[in-house]
């Protein structure tokens, strides 16, 4: 059969602008393909914590009321609406939860600014004085932006109340189901050296990247955060101390840092750098009374709670199951468990009781959470040496076992004064991985003193530890339901 060459022709016909369709959405597809392998940015994610993003939001709303009614802040409509606007055009960009972000002036000529965890973003006035173009601006508002993204108040308050709280308070926080409570005890109030606050080095290291990107993602010129931290950095050498840096402490080689992302990125690509607005808002600004003078307040609740009445009764035979994003436990059904994020307290009703000084502590239960020892990278630590989950771990692992527990229990003893190690080190295991037993003793929030039974066991985010607690008179009743509890665990892997 011969070919037909009018057919031919006439499905070439048909078929080419399809042809011309698939390669050009072919052709787009490998452009943006090669744009992202220029990309080279930084991957950045929360570190552990034990809030939930829903109590990011409701602790950065109840301190934000705190925070303005100690701060002069400036009220002004027309300076407010124009940062508020350029903040959320950069928390487009800003990876992870959705918070609810919002942004306003402080009426205070000093540089800096600060973010609460949730989204509330406060810049002082100062910090639009000292910045020469729009970019530079929006380089501290992402920054600050980043922090939020990153949940460093968050993640620094988790850490603190890791080993840095006593025990019993310790389980106080984990057992509360109220915000405000836990802020309470955290000391979580808004002032120059809450825990909220205090970001580590790392952690600037870390908002400077992000902050980078998401000026970059925005359509503003990314070399703008390191120009402003190079403008108030010879300030500092030339007039002194720069506000920004006592609540942001400037990590070694940070402008080159930020210049080093700007590359990975692919550079400014013709970032715009400055706005006629951005000029208008600074000249009105400048024509605008100074803060007044004020009287700050100081953060402090020193509202108690009465006490627990009695002892808790023993704990039944029957037992349920409570989960986390870490592991499955079960306890006695007449006990409450209680957490926030990866951390929880399992305890009798009466178990946590008031200390007199306004918190609650736990006197009977168990306190489950995470450790971070001191490392570079906990994780790339455990990567380097073997480490795989759902494997038994060789004398090596349990030589950091060791090291990672001494660890815990230094801390454990700088915030509870009389504790004392009982002994030390048994080897057991939990859920098929090695772990460490260890018995201390301590004083009790309900007088006298407890046993606190530690175990603890390696976790790619870090050591988990399990407290079990209870007055020394009452221990050996409650001791066969907290074997039984640990046995229990199930790790999710």
């Amino acid at each position: 059969m011969h070919a037909q060459p009018w057919k031919t022709a006439d499905r070439d016909s048909e078929m080419a602008p399809m042809t011309r369709g698939a390669i050009g959405a072919a052709l787009s597809l490998l452009l943006a393909a090669a744009a992202w392998a220029a990309d080279g940015r930084t991957a950045l994610t929360p570190g552990w914590n034990m809030f939930s993003p829903q109590q990011d939001i409701e602790v950065g709303q109840q301190v934000s009321m705190d925070a303005e009614r100690q701060l002069p802040m400036l009220e002004n409509a027309r300076v407010d609406d124009y940062v508020n606007a350029l903040g959320r055009r950069l928390a487009a960009k800003a990876p992870g939860e959705k918070y609810p972000y919002r942004f306003k002036v402080v009426n205070d000529r000093a540089i800096n600014a600060f973010a609460l965890p949730g989204g509330p973003i406060y810049i002082n006035r100062g910090v639009i004085d000292a910045a020469d173009s729009e970019s530079q601006l929006a380089g501290v508002i992402a920054h600050e932006t980043a922090h939020v993204a990153l949940r460093h108040g968050t993640n620094q308050a988790s850490k603190a109340s890791a080993a840095q709280v006593p025990l019993a308070i310790l389980g106080g926080i984990l057992g509360s189901t109220s915000t405000t409570a836990m802020l309470a005890q955290l000391g979580g109030s808004f002032a120059v050296n809450s825990v909220l606050l205090k970001y580590s080095r790392t952690a600037e290291t870390q908002a400077d990247v992000m902050g980078t990107q998401i000026l970059y993602d925005s359509g503003f010129d990314p070399r703008a955060m390191g120009q402003f931290f190079e403008k108030i950095e010879e300030q500092q050498k030339g007039s002194g101390p720069v506000e920004f840096f006592s609540n942001h402490p400037s990590p070694d080689n940070r402008i080159e840092r930020v210049n080093q992302e700007v590359s990975a990125l692919g550079g400014s690509r013709g970032a715009r750098t400055s706005a006629r607005e951005f000029g208008d808002i600074k000249r009105y600004l400048q024509s605008l009374a100074g803060p007044p003078a004020t009287d700050r307040r100081r953060a402090g609740d020193d509202r108690g709670q009465p006490a627990a009445g009695t002892a808790p009764d023993r704990p039944s035979g029957r037992f349920v199951s409570v989960n986390n994003a870490l592991l499955r436990i079960s306890h006695p059904d007449n006990w409450q468990a209680h957490g926030q994020g990866d951390a929880m307290t399992i305890a009798p009703r009466g178990g946590l009781i008031a200390d007199g000084q306004g918190h609650q502590a736990l006197a009977w239960g168990v306190i489950v959470n995470i450790f971070e020892p001191r490392a570079t990278s906990y994780a790339q630590r455990l990567q380097g040496a073997g480490y795989e989950q759902g494997s038994r771990q060789d004398s090596a692992a349990v030589g950091r076992l060791e090291h990672s527990t001494d660890q815990l229990v230094q801390e454990l003893r700088l915030s509870n004064r009389g504790m004392r190690v009982i002994r030390y080190g048994e080897a057991i295991g939990v859920d098929g991985d090695s772990a460490l037993s260890t018995y201390l003793s301590n004083d009790s929030p309900g007088g006298g003193r407890e046993t606190d039974w530690l175990v603890t066991l390696e976790r790619p985010d870090g050591l988990l530890f399990f407290v079990f607690t209870a007055p020394e008179r009452d221990f050996q009743r409650y001791e066969g339901a907290f074997h039984e509890m640990l046995r229990s665990v199930r790790i999710k892997r």
